[in-house]
């Protein structure tokens, strides 16, 4: 099993369809097949071998999937990075991960170089570094077969962050991403004819197998943009190309703003939310002003996307949905005690889409699982009598904004190296257009000043845009528990009366 055998199977049934569309051209299914041949067998004669990691650190283009898709036909594992990752991030992750090649733009070149000794870099793929992406194609070949792999070896490798601020690689196998992506096609009715809109990054389990690997699946085409752009987003939708609309919550509560909205989707005929839930009232929003109803469904990378879909002949406002073929969901106590319909818990999770494990994080790995092998999601939920799941709460302390997930820990460990910063802690609260913004609440040292936009600018040159708070409150001390802890929920509750 390889999941780039879909790609092969899909240029064998529609070898002249379009499979990706990016700005003014097209990239055939015949095309883009013999390009990650070239890819596949370039890597191979620098030494590439099956199971090891090749990197991609790169924006949204029709080269990253042909790159993409190139590593796993050579049997290699596609370890994907994001693209706004700054210099300590992607010391961090390559460090930890070891990839031995990484493809990346220009633009990183600085400062990956100046990372590649201490990360065990051998080569590095763009146009300035040790060779061109361009250069590894010519010397490769037209044809090519994916190499076989087991079913349960690892195909991707998407970071994810975690309550302890410590990055965790989810290994995701070719029968995870396989199971994944049928389930998405199906459940969404997929077919040659889609064309589905993709400005979503593609190291994100969102973009990269909820609507890449589906759509190729499916033999549809992505209709790829380098990132989101409201004008450009309309410009694809008004042109009539656009029959799949995928986004998150910010940007539909965006779109509702809109003029004359229902007219610029064109014929968009499905429009699909994830990443973070959406307000039933903007659901409601949504039909009444379009006509078309916003699907949701449940999943996290640990999962490759679906564990629930919310369904086209019996659609529940305010639920994600029953599970996807083949997977299953409980709810369950602390204890691991199976809860009976209504009545809240941990959602926990079993099927063939379920993750292989951390990369090397044996700990966090085995903690995720229960003892007989029912993943653990960390969010609670409630089950009612048609096995319709509504998510309550999350267990774990991440920030969904705008979409992605941002780790409090990892951006407090940041605020902590700034001058003058006593005590700080990092919270999500509620946003109507965010869904979430990211707050900071710190303590100075005593006779020290802190100026919020200069820490603002302090943190930009570390961080990735999304993960810096948009919110800083200043106080006075940190509402502790007995131990000593930062009590949190009483920040939440504090902030909203501060910036409301």
């Amino acid at each position: 099993m390889n999941i780039a055998n879909n790609l092969e199977r899909s240029a064998l049934f529609f070898p002249d369809r379009p499979a990706i569309s990016e700005g003014e051209s097209e990239i055939s299914y015949r095309a883009l097949n013999a390009r990650a041949n070239h890819v596949a067998t370039g890597l191979i004669k620098l030494g590439v071998r099956p199971g090891e990691l090749v990197g991609i650190c790169a924006p949204n283009s029709s080269d990253w999937i042909a790159f993409y898709f190139g590593v796993l036909k050579a049997g290699a594992v596609a370890l994907t990075l994001a693209n706004s990752l700054q210099r300590d991030e992607l010391a961090l992750l390559l460090a930890h991960s070891r990839p031995r090649f990484l493809l990346t733009a220009d633009q990183k070149l600085g400062v990956i170089e100046k990372l590649r000794d201490q990360v065990g870099l051998e080569k590095i793929i763009c146009t300035s570094g040790d060779i061109s992406l361009e250069l590894l194609v010519e010397s490769g070949t037209d044809t090519f077969r994916a190499v076989d792999r087991h079913r349960n070896d690892t195909a991707a490798i998407l970071y994810t962050g975690g309550t302890t601020g410590v990055p965790k690689g989810v290994m995701l196998t070719h029968e995870n991403i396989t199971v994944s992506s049928y389930n998405v096609a199906y459940a969404e009715d997929s077919s040659e004819i889609d064309r589905a809109l993709c400005f979503l990054p593609l190291n994100h389990v969102f973009g990269q197998i909820h609507i890449t690997n589906s759509t190729i699946f499916s033999c549809g085409c992505i209709e790829l943009l380098p990132a989101y752009d409201l004008d450009r987003v309309l410009d694809k939708t008004a042109s009539g190309r656009v029959t799949k609309l995928f986004a998150v919550p910010t940007i539909y509560t965006r779109l509702l703003t809109v003029p004359g909205l229902k007219e610029r989707l064109g014929k968009v005929r499905y429009c699909f939310s994830a990443a973070a839930s959406m307000a039933a009232e903007v659901v409601r929003q949504w039909k009444d002003l379009t006509g078309l109803t916003m699907y949701e469904s449940y999943g996290m990378t640990e999962s490759a996307s679906a564990v629930t879909y919310n369904h086209f002949y019996s659609h529940v406002i305010g639920s994600v949905g029953t599970s996807v073929p083949g997977v299953e969901v409980q709810i369950r106590d602390e204890q691991g005690n199976i809860l009976p319909e209504g009545q809240e818990g941990e959602i926990c999770i079993r099927g063939r889409n379920i993750m292989k494990g951390y990369l090397n994080n044996p700990i966090d790995t085995k903690s995720a699982f229960w003892s007989d092998g029912w993943f653990r999601s960390g969010d609670i939920g409630v089950l009612d009598e048609r096995d319709y799941l509504f998510i309550v709460d999350r267990l774990k302390d991440m920030i969904i904004t705008g979409g992605e997930n941002v780790y409090p820990r990892e951006v407090e460990e940041v605020i902590y190296t700034s001058p003058g910063i006593q005590e700080c802690a990092v919270v999500g609260l509620p946003d109507r257009e965010w869904g979430e913004r990211v707050t900071a609440f710190v303590v100075p040292r005593p006779g020290e000043e802190v100026v919020p936009e200069e820490l603002k600018v302090f943190l930009k040159q570390r961080l990735a845009a999304y993960k810096i708070p948009k919110e800083y409150v200043l106080v006075d001390e940190m509402p502790k528990s007995a131990t000593g802890k930062i009590l949190k929920r009483e920040l939440k509750k504090l902030g909203s009366d501060e910036i409301q």
